[in-house]
Formats: structure tokens, C-alpha cells, sequence
């Protein structure tokens, strides 16, 4: 794709964009993989899972509570807000899905309406307990000594998926919904090597859709149901894009 190829994003009716770590980076978070990616982290790979949950859920609340804090911190960058600037420009009859991995809730804090959380919000808290009657709730509280549920009495946890944990079913349907119909599929920041998220592109590609990688390097293996590939920072390149528009 030429550096000044443009998007007429009027001319597609059903829209996806697929959003991972690599778009929040200029908002100082880091991204989950590569060079000083999280999951590069021990402790990280181990409070993110669901065995370590069950088994230290204080020990979870409290490493999760310091994340919070990060996230809290952060502020929407120029790629949050173009999203959230082409959702408000997109004319009637056309509709944009945007499919986040991310678990700080920066999309919806930039504008964006139309938000599919694939993985939930750390600013959200629900209880360990299977059948619980607590709705998960909003939750700001960056408090590290873990509370119990009000209805139960059983450990509170943030509402995220952890290895381990399937997705949330809404989130789900939502996304394969969206991706039956689209004619535009864009994945941003994400090395789309992650399940389900990694067949994402591929069921877009079956739909007939038109498919652009937007990332700061080449996908390495490349991966073929990806026509197009758009290089470098999303806070730079998505402007650019969504002036396009």
C-alpha cells in the first residue's frame, strides 16, 4: 500500500477494525509482546492467569490494582481520537465495528461508541465467584488489599479474561457478527498472532473484504489474508488515514 494511497471510507458499508497493544503505546503502556512487551515479564504471564487466580486471589486483586493505576493515568493518544473522529464522520448507512483487545478502556474515553471488548476492562470488577448475582460494575478503585463480593462474600476480580478464561460470549458473537458482513477489515497495533483474534483477518478475507495491516513492522511470517500492509506508528499513521476520510 503507497504511503499516499487514501481510504474512501465512504464507499464500504460494514467496517472492522481490530485494535491490540501496539495503539496505546504512545499513551505510555506498553505492548504485550516484542521488545518490552509485558508478557516478556514473569510476573506478568503468571497473575494473568486463571489457575493463579484461583488459588492466590489476593495476590491477582493486588497486581491488578497497580495496572489500574497505569491505565488510569493514561490519556487517549491521536489514534484513539482518529477512530473515534471517523466513527463520528462516517456517513448513514455505513457502520464501523471496532474490535478491541485492550483492557484499558481508552477507545470508549476517546469517543468511540460502537466498542467490542474482546479480553473486558480493567476498570471494571466482578466477583470469583460462578453464578454470582453481582453485575460487574465500574470500578476506579486502585485500593491494593482485596475486597469481598457484597452478594457473597467471595474475593473480588477484575473483569478481564485471563489465560485460561474464555472470552465473553457477547464479545464474541458481537465480533464474528460484524466480520460476516464486512467489506473493510483494518487491524491496528496487534501481531494478530493471538486466537481468536489471529482468525479474524482470515474470516474478513472470506467475506470478500478488503484487508490492511496497520503496524510498526512487517507481520513476520507475513500472513496472506492480509493484501495490505500501512507501516509505522498508529498515533501518526491513523491521523493521516482518517483525514482521508
Amino acid at each position: 500500500m503507497s504511503p499516499t494511497e487514501t481510504i474512501r471510507w465512504s464507499e464500504y458499508r460494514q467496517i472492522v477494525i481490530l485494535t491490540g497493544a501496539g495503539i496505546s503505546v504512545a499513551s505510555g503502556l506498553r505492548p504485550y509482546r516484542g521488545p518490552g512487551g509485558l508478557w516478556e515479564e514473569e510476573e506478568v504471564a503468571r497473575y494473568a492467569d486463571a489457575e493463579t487466580l484461583r488459588e492466590r486471589p489476593e495476590e491477582v486483586w493486588r497486581f491488578f490494582a497497580r495496572a489500574r493505576a497505569a491505565v488510569l493515568a493514561a490519556a487517549p493518544n491521536p489514534a484513539h481520537l482518529a477512530l473515534a473522529r471517523l466513527e463520528r464522520s462516517l456517513p448513514s448507512g455505513t457502520a464501523l465495528t471496532l474490535i478491541t483487545q485492550n483492557i484499558d478502556g481508552l477507545h470508549q474515553r476517546a469517543g468511540s461508541q460502537r466498542v467490542v471488548e474482546l479480553h473486558g476492562r480493567l476498570a471494571r470488577t466482578r466477583c470469583t465467584r460462578e453464578g454470582c448475582s453481582l453485575a460487574p460494575y465500574a470500578d476506579e478503585s486502585t485500593e491494593e488489599r482485596c475486597p469481598p463480593c457484597p452478594r457473597c462474600a467471595a474475593p473480588l476480580r477484575p473483569d478481564v479474561t485471563l489465560f485460561g478464561e474464555l472470552l465473553p460470549v457477547d464479545a464474541e458473537v458481537a465480533s464474528r457478527r460484524a466480520l460476516r458482513d464486512c467489506d473493510l477489515f483494518l487491524a491496528i497495533g496487534t501481531s494478530g498472532t493471538v486466537s481468536p483474534a489471529s482468525s479474524f483477518v482470515r474470516s474478513a478475507a472470506y467475506a470478500g473484504a478488503r484487508t490492511i495491516l496497520v503496524n510498526l513492522e512487517p507481520m513476520d511470517p507475513p500472513n496472506p489474508a492480509f493484501q495490505e500492509e500501512r507501516l509505522g506508528r498508529a498515533e501518526e499513521v491513523l491521523p493521516r488515514l482518517v483525514g482521508e476520510a
